[in-house]
């Protein structure tokens, strides 16, 4: 079966500015687009491989080819050879056959996902790794844009562990020029020190600003945004089992926000959160908050994600 050579979405990492620009602006495009979406996919298969649990993101990748022309088949944790002991490669070698991409999340490495992308003809797209969320950036920055009108010049403030969504922030943001990042972090749970090093050099190469430190205490004024994530990434608890008492000084208060707040300062989250933990409910459903605009753009981000992996057109 003889299928163009489609591109792979592993990580921010080893993606262009200008690839990253395309689609957050081609998010923006399919957000407006008042349901009349283009069929652009129309006679390719998506294969949406989830083992571990997801709310939104294997919704929104699902309904996302499906309202581009798509069809899609679903596997759980035991639907597919690899619970039997068949390897990553092998099944995605039978996969190329069948399938243009697949999505996957997985508490996995991001090895795992380069083990798939083994075959030129499948598409892979990571919808998750223990080391990055890259797909749910691409929806955080066209929430930005569509906010502020660009990215140039904002700050955004990250509150809480250095998880796979604050990797996913540090690498995105490090390749927009003028923009900049502080992750304020527990000490011992920031980001991971490959990533912070490779964020900073991205950053100071393409001309952004990233910055981690551990003092609750010291926060910087006038941020554009404030972002939090779930303090227990995938519902995993931490080792300590006094882990919280690290993570409290972190919670995102009405307080907090009237600290660090200008006038169109905004809130987002990339959900599920625990109320009361990371974020209170009066911030989560207050009028600073975009969380709930920002699910829904995961949706228009997959969109331009699986469409820039399957269209020739689509900026490299």
């Amino acid at each position: 079966m003889t299928k163009p050579d489609y591109k792979h979405f592993l990580s921010l990492m080893d993606l262009s500015p200008e690839s990253i620009d395309y689609m957050v602006n081609r998010s923006g495009y399919f957000a407006n687009c008042a349901s009349n979406y283009p069929k652009v996919l129309l006679e390719k298969v998506v294969g949406i491989y989830f083992p571990i649990p997801s709310t939104r993101t294997r919704t929104s990748f699902s309904v996302a080819a499906i309202r581009l022309g798509a069809s899609i088949v679903s596997y759980g944790a035991k639907d597919l050879q690899l619970s039997t002991g068949e390897t990553i490669k092998d099944t995605a070698r039978i996969l190329s056959n069948y399938l243009d991409a697949m999505v996957i999340r997985t508490n996995g490495s991001d090895q795992e996902m380069r083990d798939f992308a083994s075959m030129d003809n499948l598409a892979i797209i990571n919808a998750m790794s223990a080391c990055e969320h890259p797909t749910q950036i691409i929806g955080d920055l066209a929430t930005i844009k569509e906010q502020f009108g660009q990215l140039r010049g904002k700050h955004l403030l990250y509150l809480g562990e250095g998880n796979n969504t604050a990797a996913g922030l540090a690498l995105g943001v490090a390749k927009m020029n003028g923009m900049s990042a502080t992750f304020i972090t527990p000490e011992g749970y920031g980001l991971s020190p490959v990533i912070l090093r490779k964020a900073k050099e991205l950053a100071e190469h393409y001309g952004a600003i990233i910055e981690q430190h551990h003092d609750a205490d010291s926060l910087p004024k006038d941020v554009d945004i404030v972002y939090a994530t779930r303090w227990q990434t995938m519902g995993v608890t931490h080792e300590n089992d006094n882990w919280k008492d690290a993570f409290l000084p972190f919670q995102v208060s009405r307080d907090l926000m009237k600290k660090v707040s200008h006038s169109e300062t905004i809130f987002l989250h990339d959900l599920p959160a625990v109320r009361g933990d990371d974020v209170t409910s009066e911030v989560l459903d207050g009028t600073q908050s975009l969380a709930w605009r920002q699910a829904e753009y995961k949706m228009y981000a997959a969109m331009a994600i699986i469409e820039w992996c399957l269209t020739a057109n689509s900026k490299s």
